[in-house]
């Protein structure tokens, strides 16, 4: 069994990022971008009013009240601007959420439930959310802030950098709304959704750990003491793998994580093993452990595989009967495949910046990978020469590339969809048209 042997990419200081699982974990959320995006514009609506303010009692010092005169009756005029605004925003904002709610039943029906994650992560659609709750909240902070009086002598706020502002705001939720559109509509076509899985799925891929070429498997030894899983039962989501070698370091032992990224765990179960010495205390093994009620991208490396082998199985199924879709699922899963085909798997161990081993972290093995791909899709590709064809030209394909080491599970494969392509297929022609190689399917 091969494994990866690793140094962490740390930065000049030489620490890892620490806030990278907390920026993950922030992205798979929708609250936090409207919610930063209100909170920062009221910062900026603070700044605004002491500029304005500052801009009245400069021009009321200088005696110029006819300057200040001409900034009330265009601040006049912009306060109905505003007021539209105020009125019009939250009718905006119920469109954009009527459009979201739409387009995420549509995929979640035809597509898979777990691409609505994706959409969950658009950025494009958090900032429109926060920049339309923002400018809503800059009008109705803005209206507040008009002083009726009609004296320049005795007028004590003129909103003009605010107005302006406002006025900014509302060119960007324009232009926002015009992208906003836009991206739906692509994530709307299942061949963008396909490619917006495969590219998380690469970057899982790149993320992980790289290869120190010559260095020994290490023998971590028989383990001294468990850590068992406190919390409420879920989905192992990611580990923060610098806290916990930092934690291994301090207390001189070598953690293993039990639990691969994406297994359920249950309370009570282990979800490390510690080597050579006592387990550390509960409190330096805080926050390294992050469970939830679904996978994430984050560090799980099968996830990607498994939503395309959704869509394939939802798009094979009678009540959609579309391989096209499949066959584009199969390009994805033969692609992503290949760039895993010569890369360590099965394990990656994480050592500190002396050298020495602190973590273990099991992944998922190249046979494992192979059969999330292939295995339910080639139950159902008999039923389609087209998924059928494409399938068998994407294991030619991964034959050629892979070591001769891992060709058995493609070989594998390759046997039992064609066993099962001769059990389904009613005539000799049609055996043979469905096992010709075709990497269009039926190009």
């Amino acid at each position: 069994m091969s494994e990866w042997t690793v140094t962490q990419r740390t930065p000049a200081g030489g620490r890892p990022p620490a806030l990278s699982p907390l920026r993950e974990h922030l992205r798979d959320t929708f609250w936090f971008a409207p919610t930063a995006a209100m909170a920062g514009v009221f910062l900026v609506w603070l700044l605004a009013q002491e500029i304005d303010s500052a801009v009245v009692e400069a021009l009321r010092a200088d005696g110029d009240l006819d300057t200040l005169r001409e900034l009330m009756r265009w601040t006049s005029d912009a306060n109905t601007v505003v007021n539209t605004v105020a009125s019009a925003m939250m009718t905006f904002i119920g469109v954009v959420f009527s459009i979201s709610l739409v387009a995420v039943q549509m995929a979640s029906g035809q597509f898979t439930p777990r691409v609505v994650r994706l959409f969950v992560r658009s950025r494009i659609t958090k900032a429109t959310f926060a920049v339309f709750l923002a400018t809503f909240v800059l009008s109705l902070l803005v209206l507040a802030s008009y002083d009726s009086a009609p004296d320049p002598r005795v007028v004590t706020s003129v909103p003009l950098v605010q107005s302006a502002l406002t006025l900014l705001m509302v060119a960007l939720s324009l232009l926002l709304f015009v992208l906003y559109v836009n991206t739906t509509l692509r994530m709307m076509r299942i061949s963008h959704v396909i490619a917006r899985i495969a590219t998380e799925s690469f970057r899982v891929a790149a993320a992980m750990p790289v290869p120190v070429p010559g260095a020994p498997a290490p023998d971590p030894g028989p383990a001294t003491a468990w850590v068992p899983h406190e919390g409420g039962a879920g989905v192992l989501r990611d580990v923060h793998v610098a806290r916990l070698v930092r934690v291994a370091r301090k207390h001189g032992v070598v953690l293993r994580l039990v639990p691969r990224i994406g297994d359920f765990v249950v309370p009570g179960t282990p979800v490390l093993a510690v080597h050579g010495g006592p387990a550390p205390p509960r409190r330096a093994l805080r926050y390294t452990v992050s469970v939830g009620v679904e996978r994430t991208y984050h560090q799980d490396l099968g996830f990607g595989l498994r939503q395309l082998s959704d869509i394939a199985l939802r798009a094979l199924s009678p009540a959609v009967n579309d391989p096209t879709t499949a066959v584009q699922a199969l390009d994805r899963i033969v692609q992503f495949l290949a760039a895993l085909s010569r890369r360590p798997l099965d394990s990656a161990v994480h050592r500190d910046r002396r050298g020495a081993v602190r973590l273990v972290q099991p992944v998922p093995g190249w046979t494992e990978l192979v059969d999330l791909g292939f295995t339910e899709v080639r139950e159902c590709a008999p039923a389609s020469a087209q998924v059928s064809r494409r399938m068998l030209a994407g294991l030619d394909d991964l034959l050629l590339l892979a070591p001769p080491e891992r060709r058995e599970p493609l070989l594998r494969h390759r046997e039992l969809l064609r066993q099962a392509v001769w059990r389904g297929a009613p005539t000799a022609a049609d055996r043979a048209f469905a096992l010709r190689p075709d990497r269009q399917g039926i190009g």
